[in-house]
């Protein structure tokens, strides 16, 4: 691979302002010709200039890793002035309903759109529907014993979410009724 002009980590910067997801360590490492270590290293050093470590100005976006790989967002402290030009005519939250659903996925996952019915005490299917349009839950597979859709969340939920596994979801666990004891 020829040298790239302004070096590695130029390019590791501008492939991130142009990527539409996450990307992975590795794939970042070979798009820029670097050993993973070193793209590491890269991607880390560059997450610590954006947020203003190490005296830099702190910028209005940073970057993360989350649980599908690296990607540039707005940063917190610029939250409501980002949705203020990305929730001009549109809708972009999710209802009541569906965050609910969302979390009760989330808890329980994985989970039957009857189980999570049945947790809700109404009929999902429509906010079951959005969830997996938005990317926030997807079907994993099917109940071995009633052949059901298996339903969890997705990468892009973590992401959304600030997370890079499930076990950073809140302890909220055991307050929700256990899927087992509900009768179908």
């Amino acid at each position: 691979m020829e040298a790239l002009p302004g070096g590695a980590l130029a390019a590791l910067e501008a492939v991130l302002m142009v990527a539409d997801e996450p990307l992975a360590t590795d794939r970042l490492a070979a798009m820029v010709g670097l050993p993973t270590g070193d793209a590491l290293d890269h991607l880390r050093s560059l997450a610590a200039e954006y947020r203003g470590d190490d005296g830099h100005r702190p910028r209005g976006f940073e970057l993360r890793e989350g649980a599908q790989g690296w990607r540039i967002y707005s940063a917190p402290a610029y939250a409501e002035v980002v949705a203020r030009l990305l929730l001009e005519g549109q809708s972009a939250r999710l209802s009541q309903a569906a965050l609910e659903t969302l979390a009760v996925v989330a808890y329980r996952q994985p989970a039957t759109r009857g189980q999570v019915s049945a947790v809700r005490g109404v009929n999902v299917d429509g906010v079951m529907r959005t969830l997996v349009a938005r990317g926030l839950v997807a079907e994993i597979g099917a109940d071995p014993t009633t052949g059901a859709v298996l339903f969890g969340t997705t990468g892009e939920f973590l992401d959304r979410m600030g997370w890079r596994s499930l076990d950073e979801l809140p302890p909220l666990a055991p307050h929700l009724p256990d899927i087992d004891t509900l009768d179908f």
